[in-house]
């Protein structure tokens, strides 16, 4: 099978994403301080390790397609849907939101794209479902870090 031009424009927008999650990822890794800091620094090299891995998969699938994935930093800071990273030292409690709204942020690319990569490659798609699953679950558990539990009502 071949990729169309959506198919491939679709999986290069998960693919650009990825790497910068996984850039990004990393300067937070460098940069965080604060309170519970080293349980955050190695939990952003969990999710910098599966932001790579799973970039790899997209781009292999993308040529298994015979489409062309683009990973170099130009074509990456110019199509990411993620916002810039504060360049300073960080405070872990805002890592911890900035972290948690790119998570959520790559996994909305993937499900933006999913239904039109479905019609034309259920295999694909089925990529994206890990994607989904594995970035909702980190955003759920660097989340935690700073929420509050709630009471139940009597």
């Amino acid at each position: 099978m071949k990729a169309s031009k959506t198919l491939s424009a679709d999986l290069q927008a998960v693919l650009v994403d990825l790497i910068e999650l996984g850039i990004q990822g990393k300067q937070a890794h460098w940069n965080v301080v604060g309170s519970n800091f080293r349980d955050l620094h190695l939990q952003l090299d969990e999710i910098i390790a599966v932001a790579r891995e799973l970039s790899d998969v997209v781009a292999e699938r993308m040529r298994a397609l015979e489409a062309l994935p683009d990973g170099r930093s130009e074509t990456v800071t110019k199509t990411t849907t993620l916002a810039k990273f504060p360049a300073d030292q960080v405070d872990t409690k805002e890592v911890v939101s900035l972290v948690t709204e790119r998570l959520h942020a790559v996994a909305g690319t993937a499900r933006r794209v999913h239904d039109p990569v479905d019609e034309e490659d259920p295999t694909t798609a089925d990529i994206l479902h890990v994607i989904i699953e594995k970035l909702e679950q980190f955003a759920w558990m660097v989340s935690a870090e700073t929420q509050k539990p709630r009471r139940r009502a009597a």
